[in-house]
């Protein structure tokens, strides 16, 4: 049985809202007019002074739906019960998309993150990549950073300047790509030089985990294995430079 259009809909509707925590946090948000909100969570026990009152406040004034929770059941909407203060928001985000949509492509040029979850690297993967020469990120759902306050600070605002196209691991999507998809994994053992890469029309830079690097099971997937190279002995650069080196190359 087919799902119908409304249920298609629905979902797509869904799957774009990401959910941010902190009083902080929260104020910005609702600070920016161009971020569509879905709906503001707050903990019942909460007292309306400070942070709280002008949270209420912009609430008011935007129009936003606000439900309020029993603390146990704030935190499993924000899923940190430690840093959300009792409030938590629910966002659209436009750019948020599913990886699905890259084989339909016609042309792009992104950067696949396998495994990374430092939190501040992603927000500096996030900036480099809005900054430089990339039509989006590929971040899968499994063993990666997620979506929080914490990746918003790094990337200095630039979170939604940019497509980010999740999905659950890199292997279920890489396969359905055309024959013409150029896949990279960076790697501090290739030979290949990253200046000798030959632009295509499709071309997909893979960046493993902070110390592990590319997965086996991902490198599988991939065309060729390049590196960036390095001088005076030093073996390897964070990540977040390496996908800054890679965003603005040529």
């Amino acid at each position: 049985m087919q799902d119908s259009q409304e249920y298609k809909d629905k979902k797509a509707y869904f799957d774009k809202i990401i959910t941010l925590y902190g009083r902080n946090v929260v104020v910005e948000v609702l600070q920016d007019s161009s971020v569509e909100v879905h709906k503001l969570h707050m903990a019942s026990s909460n007292k309306p002074d400070g942070a709280i009152k002008t949270i209420l406040a912009l609430a008011k004034t935007r129009k936003i739906e606000i439900t309020y929770h029993e603390k146990s059941s704030l935190s499993r909407i924000s899923k940190n019960a430690k840093q959300d203060q009792g409030v938590a928001i629910d966002i659209i985000a436009q750019t948020y998309k599913s990886a699905h949509e890259i084989k339909d492509m016609k042309s792009f040029r992104l950067i696949a993150l396998d495994g990374i979850q430092n939190p501040q690297n992603l927000g500096m993967i996030i900036r480099s990549c809005a900054a430089g020469n990339v039509d989006g990120i590929i971040l899968p759902k499994k063993s990666s950073a997620k979506i929080s306050p914490l990746v918003i600070k790094a990337s200095s605002g630039t979170l939604f300047k940019l497509p980010i196209y999740y999905c659950n691991t890199l292997d279920e999507i890489f396969p359905d790509l055309d024959a013409d998809t150029r896949i990279y994994s960076l790697s501090s053992h290739a030979k290949t030089s990253i200046y000798d890469v030959v632009p295509t029309e499709k071309s997909i830079f893979v960046l493993g985990n902070e110390s592990d690097g590319v997965s086996p099971e991902v490198e599988k997937l991939c065309n060729d294995s390049i590196s960036i190279p390095m001088q005076r002995g030093v073996e390897s650069l964070n990540v977040a430079v390496t996908a800054s080196l890679l965003a603005f190359m040529k």
